[in-house]
This record gives C-alpha cells, sequence and structure tokens, in this order.
C-alpha cells in the first residue's frame, strides 16, 4: 500500500508542475489564449478552473504524505515483531547445563 500511495504522490506532484507551468504568474497563462474565444469557458472561469486545480492536488499530495508516513509505520512494527518472532523460534531455549563440579582442595 505504501508504493500505491507513493506512485499516487509522484503522479500528483507531475500534474502539479505542469499545472503551474501552464499558469502565467501574471494572471494571463493559458487563461490568455481564450479571452476572445468562447464565452462559456472565458478567462475568469479557466483561471479559477486552474486555481482550484491546483490547489485540489496541493491537498491530495498532503494528504497522500501523511497516508504514506502512516503505513511506512505501521509496516515497519509488523516488520519488527515478525524479526522478533523469528529471533524467538530459531533460537530455543537450551536446558541449563549442570554446574561442573571442581575437585575441592584439601
Amino acid at each position: 500500500m505504501y508504493i500505491f500511495i507513493t506512485i499516487l504522490i509522484v503522479i500528483a506532484a507531475i500534474l502539479l508542475t505542469l499545472l503551474v507551468l501552464v499558469q502565467n504568474s501574471k494572471g494571463g497563462g493559458l487563461a490568455a489564449g481564450f479571452a476572445s474565444g468562447n464565452q462559456v469557458m472565458g478567462a475568469p472561469k479557466t483561471a479559477d478552473f486552474l486555481e482550484k486545480t491546483t490547489w485540489t492536488l496541493v491537498a491530495l499530495i498532503v494528504v497522500f504524505s501523511i497516508a504514506a508516513v502512516g503505513f511506512n509505520k505501521g509496516q515497519q512494527v509488523s516488520a519488527e515483531e515478525e524479526s522478533a518472532i523469528v529471533v524467538e523460534e530459531a533460537a530455543p531455549a537450551a536446558p541449563a547445563a549442570p554446574a561442573a563440579e571442581m575437585p575441592e582442595a584439601e
């Protein structure tokens, strides 16, 4: 699950990068191309769409990052528990050997 969420983060980051590159820092960008064209998808609506999409992708990256940390910690804990179980099974307790008897000095 951690790998799946990481892939989603990478895809969202690439989309966010492309979306930011499409926008113009002074309010033009993709919206400037539609200024004299269609009134249904005019400049203000395009700018609003790009801004909402940008904020949505940022929010998704934050949520996916938090989820990835949660899944990663869950995997680490279970891996530690599994390794402790394997160590306990691999080294069974040996019976205590009787103490060696030393001859007493007379």
